[in-house]
């Protein structure tokens, strides 16, 4: 059974209708004992990471996620979930789970394309993603795959070693993170078409552990 961490962040919908299209067992829950007893755990989200953490600490949430992944268990992060998982964000200048050492910086209000246009915030639509290293959440896909991005704020790992994935909006920065029983992407692979359910899919299959 698949946990989705329901902490009133929105999109778990589509999550939800994603494992079910690929014919996973999923639930989407609050109750930390049903999270608990899932094999794996999904933390999907939009919406602003001040209130995110304020919803998380007072369902005790925090402090379980933060156990769930040092335990071993198998961890996507999405969007919100993956800025969370860090240790702050610019955004509220909140303090975060602090799960992956780095912050969540804004994208500048003068970024620029290579033509010398200026580029709209929050980042919105299909980008390209450049995997840095073989992972098998990411295995088998396109080399010109791209996938859907809502965001104006973006991940700064303080290790690049904990980055496995790149994209350029003005600016280069990391859209995925991987190490040992976590992976987290800043876009939203349940809204991200064919590669984007390859994603899910892999991660239905992994083991938990980086090994290609």
């Amino acid at each position: 059974m698949i946990g989705i961490i329901d902490y009133k962040a929105g999109n778990l919908t589509s999550v939800a209708r994603a494992l079910h299209y690929l014919g996973q067992p999923c639930e989407v829950t609050d109750d930390p004992e049903v999270l608990e007893a899932c094999d794996r755990i999904i933390f999907p989200g939009v919406g602003a990471a001040g209130e995110a953490m304020i919803n998380l600490r007072s369902q005790g949430l925090d402090l379980r996620l933060r156990e769930w992944v040092a335990s071993g268990k198998t961890t996507l992060g999405i969007c919100l979930g993956t800025q969370v998982i860090f240790e702050g964000s610019e955004e509220n200048d909140a303090v975060c789970l602090g799960i992956v050492p780095g912050s969540v910086r804004r994208f500048p209000g003068d970024l620029k394309d290579r033509e010398g246009r200026f580029l709209k915030i929050p980042h919105m639509g299909w980008n390209h993603v450049e995997f840095s290293r073989p992972h098998p959440v990411f295995a088998g896909l396109s080399a010109d795959a791209e996938f859907y991005f809502v965001h104006s704020y973006y991940p700064a790992p303080a290790d690049d070693r904990w980055a496995i994935g790149w994209t350029d909006y003005g600016l280069r920065f990391c859209a995925a993170v991987a190490h040992e029983n976590l992976v987290a992407v800043q876009f939203h692979p349940e809204k991200s078409g064919a590669p984007g359910l390859q994603i899910l899919a892999n991660f239905c299959r992994w083991e938990g552990n980086d090994a290609q």
